[in-house]
């Protein structure tokens, strides 16, 4: 695929300045296209309230949090902190966004709908947690205190260009996650309300992926680098949470979230559908960038197939043993 382009593709041409009143007309679009297709619903019609029961404290009957009371699998509970606290960091991410898009016209429309929609992921999963007692609230509040105290601080913040490249794919790891744990989770409830918000994060997916392309049209050698820096040093929002590398390591091995899942769900859907690896017509740094992620993206599949042989061998083992008990 050949973009046309006025090769205006040097940064002392494209800044960030430029780029976003260039893009202001898309995202105009996009956010209309977004309003019409998006569909209001409620948080607590989605939590199991009739389940809930006091916990200890300030109420006399209060009953201790105890690991059988909780319907979701080991796993489950695992990837619901994570996703959860990922989600807690919402205040955070406003401001970045904001500072990086600005408040002013449909910038801003889209960041403060945008914020307006996360928020409600939180809400529904912090409920349906504390009402089904799926999770420890102590730990789970001490965990949030720790990880929104540090602070977040995005790896793009520094660029307009990497910060869309990084949400277009960050959006769909996040409905992928979400939609797996539901999966993972065994209660349907739970299954229910993580589909619910991951219909959310694929229409913010879109919205990014449609101005990522957009961005391909008018800056393709900065923008086909800013996807290169991304995909190859992505790594999810939620990394600084207390545990996060063992928690990362449980939902890989429980088929939540792992390098296989990574290439095939995340990062190829993307890549497929803006071509990135077709597009001809670029500078030498567009190209460098382009011949740098393809072969990323190969080694990444290499990779991938031998976490699958790991994971198939784990099975194996689990299998045998199951069968001699």
């Amino acid at each position: 695929m050949t973009i046309a382009s006025p090769h205006l593709g040097s940064p002392s041409v494209w800044t960030d300045a430029r780029l976003l009143y260039a893009l202001e007309e898309v995202v105009e679009q996009e956010l209309n296209r977004h309003l019409k297709v998006a569909k209001d619903w409620m948080p607590h019609e989605y939590v199991p309230f009739s389940d809930a029961r006091n916990f200890p404290g300030f109420f006399e009957d209060g009953e201790a949090w105890d690991k059988e009371q909780s319907k979701v699998t080991e796993v489950g509970r695992i990837a619901l902190v994570v996703n959860l606290l990922t989600e807690d960091n919402l205040p955070s991410y406003h401001h970045e966004i904001a500072t990086l898009f600005g408040r002013d016209g449909a910038w801003g429309t889209w960041v403060h709908r945008w914020t307006a929609e996360e928020g409600r992921h939180g809400i529904v999963m912090r409920d349906y947690l504390l009402a089904s007692r799926a999770v420890d609230p102590d730990k789970l509040e001490q965990f949030r205190m720790a990880h929104m105290s540090e602070g977040f601080e995005s790896d793009n913040r520094h660029s307009m260009l990497h910060s869309i490249a990084y949400v277009a794919f960050q959006e769909l790891a996040t409905r992928i996650s979400h939609r797996n744990t539901g999966h993972q989770s065994g209660d349907p409830v739970c299954d229910r309300m993580l589909a619910r918000i991951a219909t959310d994060e694929n229409l913010h997916m879109i919205f990014y992926r449609n101005l990522l392309k957009s961005a391909f049209e008018l800056a393709p050698d900065l923008t086909m680098q800013a996807v290169r820096d991304v995909v190859v040093d992505f790594r999810m929002p939620g990394h600084g949470i207390p545990g996060f590398e063992r928690a990362a390591a449980q939902m890989a091995i429980g088929e939540v979230y792992n390098l296989r899942i990574h290439h095939d769900d995340v990062l190829q859907p993307v890549l497929r559908f803006l071509k990135v690896l077709e597009i001809d017509g670029l500078g030498p740094e567009g190209v460098k960038a382009q011949e740098e992620l393809g072969l990323f993206m190969g080694g990444l599949d290499a990779e991938a197939s031998k976490f699958d042989e790991k994971l198939a061998a784990r099975k194996a083992r689990m299998a045998a043993r199951a069968g001699q008990s």
